[in-house]
């Protein structure tokens, strides 16, 4: 962890982006305890302002989360075309409700208030890849590609 840290100076707009690499060094996606204890102290902020700004942004989680993050948008473009659709067809196909995991921790169900591509909406991503223009085939083909590529590792 001391390491990650060092990449960036320690003062307190590092932590943003602090916040982000030692969340993606937890194999379940969330930040940990000691993590937010090491952030604080290494950019000398309270432990309780990192915690507001971990629990501030819906990109970070207190809490573990699947291997793969899926965020569906719900920015009135996406829900004006059919996200909500999307959230029903996700939610019956991996058998979880948003913001839950699936049994085998393959998938963390979210919504997010936007992905910033309104010109294909509806839009959702998974992990760090955007999806858009989606209708149900087009959702789970995304799935199974992504189970795909797990069994394959």
């Amino acid at each position: 962890m001391n390491e990650l840290l060092k990449k960036y100076p320690p003062a307190p707009e590092s932590l943003l982006d602090i916040l982000h690499d030692l969340q993606a060094a937890e194999p379940r996606h969330y930040l940990t305890r000691d993590a937010l204890r090491a952030a604080a102290e290494y950019v000398d902020v309270p432990l309780s302002d990192v915690v507001s700004t971990a629990t501030f942004y819906s990109m970070y989680s207190l809490s573990p989360r699947g291997r793969h993050i899926v965020r569906v948008c719900e920015s009135p473009p996406c829900q004006l075309v059919g996200a909500d659709s999307l959230i029903e067809i996700l939610t019956a196909h991996l058998s979880v409700a948003v913001g839950g995991t699936t049994v085998d921790g393959a998938f963390t169900l979210e919504t997010t208030s936007c992905l910033g591509v309104c010109g294909v909406a509806p839009a959702m991503m998974v992990d760090d890849e955007l999806y858009g223009n989606l209708t149900k085939e087009k959702v789970l083909g995304v799935i199974a590609d992504v189970r795909g590529r797990d069994a394959a590792s």
